[in-house]
């Protein structure tokens, strides 16, 4: 039980004695890159998504755009 507080003591003045803890402007430029890193990913992703995706190519298709590769299975298979 010793070492248990022992840990305990030692790691709570690591914490507030060693680490380096960022500022509040840091923490908002980083939250920042973080977001705009995000919804660029997510773009990227509903881009190809849109472009290479298939959706539900049977019988009853409407002629919706159904990505590149449903281009390419309709012009194949019909």
């Amino acid at each position: 039980m010793a070492s248990f507080k022992t840990y305990l003591a030692e790691s709570y003045n690591e914490l507030m004695n060693k680490v380096s803890w960022p500022t509040w402007k840091e923490l908002q430029g980083s939250a920042i890159v973080v977001l705009v890193s995000a919804l660029l990913l997510s773009v990227i992703i509903f881009i190809m998504d849109f472009v290479f995706g298939v959706q539900n190519m049977g019988p009853s298709d409407t002629g919706f755009w159904k990505g590149m590769l449903g281009f390419i299975y309709k012009f194949m298979g019909s």
